[in-house]
C-alpha cells in the first residue's frame, strides 16, 4: 500500500504583486503561513506521528516554506528536488503579468503542442517542464517509505498527478488538473488491484473559514 498526499503551496507575494511565478523566488505572505500551518495539521491528523514518512519539495523558497511546518509536524526533514518546481518562464519570471501577457505565445489547437516556443527568451517547453516533474517523480515513488508527502506548485501538480496514474508523455501535450493554492490531493496504491488511485482532488477542507 501506498499513499502520496501532494500539496500546492499557499498563497505568495507574486500572487499579490500580480507577478508572473515560475522559477522566480518568491516567499508566502503572512496568509501563505497560516495555510502552510493548517496544511501540516491535516496532514498530521490524517497520517498520525510515528509512522514512516517521507516529504519531499520543489527547492524554491515559497514550497520549502510550506514543507517546513508539514515536516515538523510530521517529525521528518523535508527533501528538495529542484525538479518539482514550477515551469521556468525564463526572462518573464518575477514580470509584472501585463508584460507577460504582450509577448506570450498560446500553443496551438492542433499540431505541436510540447515543443511549442511561447515567446519568452529562456522559458521551458512545456515538454521539458513535463520530463523534469516526471524525473523528479521517479524519484519520489523509488523511496520505500509507504507514505509520502510531495510539496509543489500549482502547475506542476498536473505531471505529479499524470505521473503516478501512468500518463504516457505524449498525451500530456492537453492535459491539466487544476487545483486551489494550498490544497491536498491524495493519491493512493492498493494491495489488492494494484491500482493508482486519485482518492481527493484539490482538498481545501483544512483552510475552509481561513
Amino acid at each position: 500500500m501506498r499513499d502520496i498526499y501532494v500539496v500546492t503551496h499557499p498563497e505568495a507575494t507574486h500572487h499579490l504583486e500580480g507577478r508572473v511565478g515560475g522559477w522566480f523566488d518568491s516567499e508566502l505572505t503572512p496568509r501563505g503561513h497560516e495555510h502552510a500551518g493548517l496544511a501540516a495539521q491535516a496532514l498530521r491528523d490524517r497520517i498520525g506521528t510515528g509512522v514512516p514518512v517521507a516529504v519531499f519539495t520543489s527547492d524554491l523558497r515559497r514550497t520549502v516554506q510550506t514543507a517546513e511546518p508539514i515536516g515538523a509536524a510530521l517529525g521528518v526533514a523535508p527533501v528538495r528536488l529542484p525538479g518539482l518546481r514550477e515551469k521556468s518562464y525564463g526572462e518573464g519570471g518575477g514580470m509584472p503579468d501585463p508584460w507577460f501577457r504582450e509577448r506570450f505565445v498560446p500553443p496551438p489547437a492542433e499540431g505541436e503542442r510540447l515543443e511549442h516556443d511561447e515567446g519568452i527568451a529562456g522559458a521551458e517547453t512545456k515538454g521539458e517542464w513535463v520530463r523534469r516533474v516526471y524525473a523528479a517523480m521517479d524519484q519520489v515513488v523509488a523511496d520505500p517509505s509507504p507514505t509520502t508527502v510531495v510539496v509543489t506548485h500549482g502547475g506542476s501538480v498536473t505531471f505529479v498527478i499524470a505521473h503516478w496514474i501512468g500518463m504516457p508523455l505524449d498525451a500530456l501535450s492537453r492535459v491539466s488538473f487544476r487545483v486551489a493554492s494550498g490544497s491536498i490531493t491524495h493519491l493512493h496504491r492498493d494491495d489488492y488491484f494494484h491500482n493508482h488511485t486519485v482518492v481527493s482532488l484539490g482538498d481545501t477542507a483544512h483552510l475552509r473559514g481561513r
